[in-house]
C-alpha cells in the first residue's frame, strides 16, 4: 500500500512540476521530426483503431503481409499480431535489456546510477515481456538535471533515427546479427517512485 501511494505521488507531481515542459520538448520534437520527414504517402493505409491487438488489427495485416511490423505502443501483443510479419514485429524499448525490462527502463537505471545502461534496446517480439532477441543498443547524450527521464527515454530513440533506419535494411536483407545476453541479469521494472526519482535528482547534484 505504502508503494502504492508513492507510485501515485509520483503521477501528481509528474503532472504538475514536469508535464508542461515535457509537453513543450515533444511538440518542439515533432515540429522537428515534420521538417525532416516527409508526408505520409496518399496511397498509405491507415487504420484508426482503439487497440493495436483489435480483430480489425489483425484483418489488415493478414492483408498487407508486412515485411516487418514497427511497433511504437505500450501493450502486449497478441501473438496472432506480431507473428505475421515476415521478418518480425519490432519495439524500441527504452531501456537496455535484459537488466531493464518492463515500464521506464531509463527512469530506473538513472536511480539505480547504472549511467551506462540508459539507453533504448531494439529487440524483436516474442511471447514474454521485452525478451525477445536483441539486435542493438542505443544511447545518446543526456542532462540529468534539466531533463526528466521522459524526455531522456525519447531522446534515445528520436536522437538514434539514422542509425536505427541503417539497422532496420540491414535485418530486411537477413544480415543483421543478435546480441547474446542469456548470461546477464533479467529484471522486470514498473511505475516511477517519487521516493526514487528524489533520490535520483540529489545523485545527479552531488554528481555535478
Amino acid at each position: 500500500m505504502l508503494r502504492f501511494f508513492d507510485v501515485l505521488a509520483f503521477r501528481i507531481y509528474y503532472r504538475l512540476a514536469l508535464a508542461g515542459s515535457d509537453g513543450a520538448w515533444t511538440n518542439a520534437m515533432l515540429k522537428e521530426l515534420l521538417l525532416r520527414y516527409a508526408d505520409i504517402p496518399i496511397t498509405c493505409r491507415v487504420l484508426d483503431t482503439s487497440s493495436p491487438n483489435s480483430a480489425e488489427v489483425l484483418r489488415l495485416l493478414q492483408e498487407v503481409q508486412p515485411d516487418l511490423v514497427l511497433a511504437r505502443c505500450k501493450n502486449i501483443l497478441r501473438e496472432e499480431v506480431f507473428r505475421i510479419a515476415l521478418s518480425g514485429t519490432f519495439v524500441m524499448h527504452p531501456g537496455v535489456c535484459p537488466e531493464y525490462r518492463n515500464a521506464h527502463g531509463c527512469f530506473w537505471a538513472l536511480v539505480r546510477r547504472d549511467l551506462k545502461k540508459v539507453g533504448m534496446t531494439l529487440l524483436r517480439v516474442d511471447a514474454g515481456v521485452d525478451t525477445g532477441p536483441v539486435y542493438g543498443y542505443y544511447s545518446c547524450s543526456f542532462d540529468e538535471l534539466q531533463e526528466s527521464h521522459v524526455v531522456i527515454q525519447n531522446r534515445v530513440v528520436f536522437d538514434n533515427l539514422d542509425s536505427l533506419r541503417a539497422k532496420f535494411e540491414e535485418i530486411m536483407r537477413g544480415r543483421a546479427p543478435t546480441i547474446e545476453v542469456s548470461d546477464r541479469r533479467s529484471q522486470a521494472w514498473g511505475q516511477p517512485w517519487l521516493t526514487s526519482y528524489v533520490r535520483w535528482k540529489r545523485a545527479a547534484r552531488r554528481m555535478v
